[in-house]
């Protein structure tokens, strides 16, 4: 190409952009661009998510490498110039991101940048393209909340709402209009609790006129105990709680609902947040350490096992791998596993840092081996007498049979060869109990005699004592660990480096230093430091994390959407001062979740109806600005729950050990070995709520997965929302839907009589929370008389039919 044909394509291109930022500026909302860009919420995650893979630290394509700014301005292998500060249309980056020739134009794969995206690079080149640390690595700062004048000023109820409407109205939206009376008793009743509210519940609201009804309602639904299972269950998927360890045998980690238990009443006591982190990282390692802090380390018991693993050391550093992962994910918000096996592709996670935090577990042992698969994780809860006692007992009762089988070897090794041999199979019991005495002198059978007695009185006592309440948990740890190897590649059978316990360099913490365990210590004290520095009030994300998932389950997604990734290839805020600032609140209230609950539900933001608006569809399509209320379906237990209301037969018993569905023989028949490690309970207790559900890793519950129960191998930040064919096939043709139809028939008969236009209205009352309409009653009546006259159905199996339809409504499905 000559340089004159060159210059003619250049400006050809540089036609192209400004025709293209012209667009954007006509198509753009004005107020937007007020405020000057901001690098970190808003062009660093664009550079990342769509350039970073072929123009970043790795690699650099064509020269450019945009994760700094010296790079980034300087000039292209090309000679032209990516990024020229003010100056956008002289800029190739927009130039290429516009381009309409897909052969130039920038990323080279998938969709291109969104007209929002390309006018944000516009502006911040055109502003200077400054940069700036990530947003999410900079101190939260409580800043004051805008102030608000105007016709809506009345609507900002909490300093939430100050956020949200200044963000509405720079971007020229109105709020929806406050949800009725009945839609707001619905969601805060399933928000809080899991459970709709029964018909009494619900008209005892509808019928308090007292100014302050919305707030008491909160409160008295943070006073439930249900509140716990509802928001334990949160907590459940980010730890990926499960009660069995996958892989081929999956066998059962016992005593495992205890740890459900445990989270469950942390919720319901209202724990401070940074006690509840602490409790899981170094329960055993606290100045005070209690019951529940001891069964809050089964958090490091809740991950796969492999009992016979083809490599030992890998397995080893997989389950490490897990437990650093998880820890950073749910505590943190960021994804330090990706920096196992080198440096963190986006991040700034060094390799280094990564080891550093496995140099904190150091001391966590694995979780158990093919000999012996409890001794590391169940811990005995008896009183400390007590539990001395049996472990003395137990190491006298290993003591005396070692004895007694050097003794019986004393004889053995006195026999013929082939009983000798026979001593080493499954019959050497019987072989000592023919001949053993044959082959003993009379001091030594003698003595044999004794070493009976004592390890007879030694059993029978221990046996006195009884089995003791174990507690999944860390029960023992490995006081002097080995050294911490940076692992080359991530091959922990190339060891490097060794490491010392570090905080990742992000966050500008100091280096600890931790003096090595005194001799007969039981843990190496490392956790406790670093549950200390991640319950810090000054921790640069704990706080944000947490008040981030307590907003996303009260408003379907996060002002984080992406929950468990606060990094660089996470999603920007859509809110970032609101967020910072309910941070800041939080730490400033005792770190206590119960009162954050109270503010973000007496908001104006959270009061507002779904209803859509077109202008403000055409606007904001996702809801971004937060202008209505998301509508959302049930999830996969408050449905089953729900529907277990809905017929009468909900067990609202709390706690205890879990439950097993009913499963039939086709789903038992997907396991390795079909049935195994499955129980059988009773009716009434498989009518408790789903939180109690045994979780076998291999044998999730249909009904559950089919509406989105998360996989249980890794942390799960937010599940799917998925509709697919699967979830009608359950609530028409499956077995528990079609039984609780069946119970809600003989409920609706019991209560309305033999009357059908009675027995219809009144199906419609139970499940919807309201009077039927006549339209519905008509379909009820049609479809029961249908069923009669063309099927030859019963009055009964017609009504259970009517029930059925009634609990495959939207309106019982979807919550406004």
């Amino acid at each position: 190409m000559s340089r004159a044909q060159g210059h003619g394509e250049l400006m050809l291109r540089r036609r192209a952009t400004l025709c293209a930022a012209l667009a954007i500026c006509l198509y753009a909302p004005l107020a937007s661009h007020a405020k000057p860009v901001d690098f970190s919420r808003e062009v660093k995650p664009i550079l990342a998510r769509r350039c970073f893979s072929c123009h970043g630290p790795q690699t650099q394509e064509g020269g450019l490498r945009l994760d700094g700014r010296e790079a980034a301005v300087a000039a292209l292998e090309s000679g032209l110039l990516a990024i020229v500060p003010g100056d956008s249309a002289g800029s190739e980056l927009l130039a290429r991101v516009t381009a309409e020739d897909e052969s130039l134009r920038m990323p080279p794969e998938g969709k291109g940048l969104s007209g929002r995206e390309v006018d944000v690079l516009r502006r911040w080149i055109d502003e200077g393209a400054a940069y700036q640390k990530h947003w999410a690595f900079v101190a939260p700062v409580k800043q004051e909340p805008p102030a608000i004048a105007g016709d809506l000023q009345s609507w900002v109820r909490t300093p939430i709402d100050a956020f949200v409407l200044a963000q509405l109205e720079a971007n020229r939206l109105q709020p929806a209009p406050r949800a009725d009376k009945r839609t707001l008793c619905r969601r805060a009743y399933f928000d809080l609790t899991g459970l709709p509210p029964t018909e009494e519940e619900l008209a005892e609201f509808l019928s308090d006129e007292s100014p302050d009804a919305w707030e008491r309602l909160i409160d008295k639904l943070l006073a439930s105990p249900h509140y716990g299972e509802r928001w334990g269950r949160h907590w459940l998927d980010l730890v990926r709680f499960a009660e069995t360890n996958s892989f081929e045998r999956d066998g059962a980690k016992p005593n495992a609902w205890k740890y459900r238990d445990y989270v469950i009443r942390s919720f319901n006591d209202d724990k401070p947040y940074d006690q509840f982190v602490r409790e899981q990282l170094a329960g055993d390692e606290l100045d005070q350490v209690t019951r529940d802090s001891i069964i809050a380390t089964g958090y490091y018991r809740l991950g796969i096992w492999d009992d016979e693993p083809a490599d030992a050391v890998q397995s080893r550093s997989d389950e490490l791998d897990d437990l650093i992962a998880t820890t950073s994910q749910a505590f943190l918000g960021l994804t330090v596993g990706c920096a196992r096996c080198h440096d963190h592709k986006i991040d700034p996670i060094p390799q280094r840092d990564y080891y550093g935090l496995a140099a904190f577990l150091a001391d966590v042992t694995a979780y158990g081996d093919r000999g012996d698969q409890t001794g590391n994780n169940q811990w005995d809860l008896s009183s400390p007498e007590e539990a001395a006692r049996r472990r003395a007992l137990r190491e006298q009762v290993e003591l005396v049979e070692r004895e007694k089988t050097s003794m019986e070897e004393v004889g053995v090794k006195r026999m013929e060869a082939p009983d000798q041999r026979r001593s080493e199979t499954h019959e050497r019991e019987a072989l000592l109990s023919e001949k053993l005495q044959d082959y003993l002198n009379e001091s030594e059978r003698a003595q044999y005699q004794q070493t009976l007695g004592r390890l007879e009185a030694a059993r029978r006592e221990l046996q006195e004592l009884g089995e003791p309440e174990s507690a999944l948990a860390l029960a023992k740890c490995d006081a002097q660990p080995a050294p911490t190897h940076l692992n080359v590649r991530g091959n922990p059978h190339v060891p490097g480096d060794v490491v010392e316990p570090r905080f990742p360099q992000l966050f500008g913490a100091a280096t600890p230093t931790i003096a090595a365990a005194p001799a007969g210590a039981r843990s190496a004290g490392r956790r406790k430091v670093l549950a200390d520095w991640i319950a810090s009030k000054d921790n640069l994300l704990t706080s944000r994390v947490i008040a981030n998932r307590i907003w996303q389950h009260h408003f379907g997604r996060g002002i984080v959407r992406s929950a468990n990734n606060f990094g660089e290839l996470g999603d920007a805020p859509t809110h970032p001062e609101l967020l910072d600032w309910l941070a800041v609140w939080l730490t400033e209230h005792d770190w206590k979740l119960k009162p954050l609950h109270r503010l973000i539900m007496t908001s104006s933001a959270y009061q507002m109806s779904s209803q859509a608006d077109e202008g403000a569809l055409a606007v904001d399509p996702l809801n971004d600005h937060l202008w209505r209320f998301d509508m959302r379906r049930l999830g996969a237990e408050e449905l089953r729950d729900a529907t277990l209301a809905a017929s009468g037969r909900l067990n609202r018993a709390l706690y205890g050990p879990s439950f097993y569905p009913q499963m039939s023989e086709e789903v038992l028949a997907t396991q390795s070995m079909p049935g195994n490690g499955w129980g059988q309970s009773t009716a009434e207790e498989q009518s408790r709520r789903s939180v109690y559900v045994f979780v076998k890793r291999s044998l999730l519950t249909p009904l559950l997965t089919a509406f989105d129960f998360p996989d249980v191998d890794a942390s799960c930040e937010a599940r799917f929302n998925t509709t697919q064919p699967g979830q009608a096939l359950s609530l028409l043709n499956g077995e528990f839907a079609n039984e609780q139809a069946r119970h809600l028939a003989e409920r609706v008969r019991a209560e309305a009589g033999d009357q059908p236009r009675e027995q219809v209205a009144r199906a419609i009352e139970i499940t919807l929370g309201r009077p039927a309409t006549e339209a519905e009653i008509a379909d009820g009546l049609g479809l029961m008389q249908q069923l009669a006259e063309e099927h030859g159905r019963e009055p009964q199996e017609a009504l259970r039919y009517w029930c059925l339809v009634a609990l495959n409504q939207n309106e019982f499905l979807y919550l406004d």
